[in-house]
């Protein structure tokens, strides 16, 4: 009888010396391990490229992105399926309450402002737009080129967008259109802004609405190279659009706001205990991690930067 309780208990100190050492395995420091986050898609060139740059920095760690659109990256996080998702806004009333309730402490952190993007095909000479016009577009009430432009001759207009949950979308709906619905006339979701850029490469009458990080030329350390594929449109405030008084989406234009198309880009956190999630939040907030941003051409929320004005129309 005790020959068996002798080999029971030795199975027993065997089993919890592997689970032990399992979970130390599994479980991710601040600098080492593997572990998910979720990103809206409109972001996706700038934080691989800050993936990239942490994993050299720590070996021993692993990010593995998923790209969605902005509704599944949150969602994600309310399914604590990740404890870090990269959005263009914060969580609501609703969602933070619900986290909270489940005995998380969600925090936002803001990595950058970024850019919303128009973009034509090459062959368009027609580069200048209004933000009351571009309303007009979502709603229905502007349908054709010639409405803009009265000399154009390409006719109906097509406003492309990267999917039906994006954050471009919501941005049109809540900050141009106050809430109003978007006409369904002349409005077409792809599925990934990738699709958005060859669309408007390969069709003269569209309008692409894509994030500005999608279209930055990585090798160009000015951050005002675009993608040579597409023309980026000018928008402006007033009434008529000119070339003094609209402008393209570079860094000068983003951090002065005078690009009217500029938006804030945040870290939601919510790891219990404080592993990657963590590191990797530091890290897109620290002096690296901000320098990347900066070198993408969008405009770094926690360091000082200097930006150069250009002459762009």
């Amino acid at each position: 009888m005790s020959t068996l309780r002798n080999i029971l208990l030795a199975t027993l100190a065997m089993v919890a010396l592997f689970s032990c050492q399992r979970t130390k395995k599994d479980i991710d420091t601040l600098t080492s391990g593997v572990i998910r986050i979720a990103v809206d898609e409109t972001l996706m060139p700038i934080i691989n490229d800050e993936i990239a740059a942490f994993e050299n920095k720590f070996p021993n760690a692993g990010i593995v992105p998923i790209d969605t659109s902005e509704v599944g990256a949150i969602n994600l996080l309310l399914q604590n399926d990740v404890y870090l998702a990269i959005a263009a806004r914060t969580l609501s009333e609703k969602e933070e309450n619900y986290l909270k309730s489940k005995k998380f402490q969600p925090r936002s952190h803001l990595l950058a402002v970024d850019g919303i993007a128009l973009i034509v095909n090459p062959a368009n000479p027609d580069t200048l737009i209004t933000v009351g016009q571009l309303r007009k577009i979502l709603l229905g009430e502007i349908t054709r080129w010639e409405q803009i432009y009265p000399n154009s001759k390409l006719g109906e207009i097509s406003l492309v967008f990267d999917n039906p949950n994006s954050s471009t979308i919501r941005y049109m709906i809540e900050s141009i259109c106050k809430g109003e619905k978007l006409s369904e006339q002349n409005l077409y979701a792809q599925k990934n802004n990738r699709q958005v850029l060859e669309y408007v490469a390969n069709n003269r009458t569209s309008i692409g609405v894509i994030g500005v990080s999608w279209l930055s030329d990585r090798s160009d350390s000015t951050g005002l190279s675009f993608d040579k594929t597409v023309r980026l449109m000018s928008v402006s405030n007033e009434t008529v659009a000119t070339p003094d008084n609209s402008y393209k989406p570079y860094q000068y234009y983003l951090h002065y706001d005078y690009y009217p198309l500029a938006r804030k880009i945040f870290i939601i956190h919510n790891d219990p205990r404080s592993g990657l999630a963590t590191g990797f939040t530091r890290f897109l907030t620290g002096d690296i991690g901000q320098r990347i941003i900066l070198r993408s051409g969008l405009v770094p929320a926690t360091q000082n930067i200097r930006v150069v004005r250009i002459s762009d129309n």
